[in-house]
């Protein structure tokens, strides 16, 4: 019902691979000097407020443009606009008994106020391989809600030093850019089944050894599963992830 028409050459169908450095993106530069997002503490409770417009990043134009080489990939005919959105997140999320489903729509929002769906389009694909987002790797949905399925390209390039808070999931637990001595992200093989792990990052201003998220390169990218409990994400279509899903690609750089 929905995501990119067609795959891109970028996409090796045989090997099941896709080449991020050959992908294109849609075109365009589009500021939103009204961007607003803020984290505030009220007891327990961490508080995000958000308009979900990129704070220091840019968007492409959407709806893609005829004229836009990515329309023959991807004819997204979304806006962008702005939300109103408000989360409280716990500031010391505990494991849930068991892991949990992701839901469709928001799943997490990255430190530039933009909203973070989980790696798959509507069509249940690898949607950070096969659906055409701006150069900060973001698009807008159904809703007008611009989102990433991944930590933004702009975001990570600004991640320095060992370990970055870049984002919160629903369920309270941090999202981290973290790199070895040679710059490299983890890979999947070093993350549980929810992509994530315990290590000591810095959290509530201390270093914590502690459960989190990691970016990679690799799908899901950043959130497999809920490792603690969720909170409703009331601006988004929240029913469960679909059961069965089609093997993400491999992305090769």
């Amino acid at each position: 019902s929905g995501g990119a028409q067609h795959s891109g050459n970028w996409i090796n169908q045989a090997q099941d691979t896709w080449n991020a450095k050959a992908k294109i993106a849609v075109e365009g530069s589009v500021s939103w000097p009204s961007a607003n997002y803020t984290e505030s503490t009220s007891g327990s409770s961490r508080i995000l407020t958000t308009n979900d417009l990129p704070e220091g990043y840019t968007t492409g134009n959407f709806p893609i443009a005829r004229s836009d080489p990515a329309y023959q990939y991807d004819t997204n005919p979304n806006h962008v606009a702005a939300q109103n959105i408000n989360y409280n997140l716990t500031l010391n999320p505990a494991a849930a008994s068991s892991p949990s489903c992701l839901g469709l729509g928001p799943i997490g929002v990255l430190n530039d106020g933009v909203l973070l769906y989980d790696a798959l389009d509507d069509a249940g694909r690898d949607a950070v391989a096969h659906e055409i987002q701006d150069s900060c790797d973001g698009h807008p949905d159904g809703q007008d809600r611009y989102h990433y399925h991944d930590v933004s390209s702009c975001i990570l390039s600004h991640a320095a030093g060992s370990s970055t808070l870049v984002g919160y999931a629903l369920d309270g637990y941090g999202i981290y850019v973290e790199r070895d001595r040679n710059g490299n992200l983890p890979t999947n093989a070093d993350l549980d089944a929810c992509h994530g792990r315990t290590s000591p990052v810095v959290w509530n201003g201390k270093l914590t050894t502690i459960y989190h998220y990691d970016a990679t390169l690799e799908y899901p990218y950043t959130v497999g599963c809920y490792h603690g409990t969720p909170i409703s994400a009331t601006s988004s279509n929240a029913s469960s992830a679909a059961a069965s899903r089609p093997a993400p690609r491999r992305q090769i750089n």
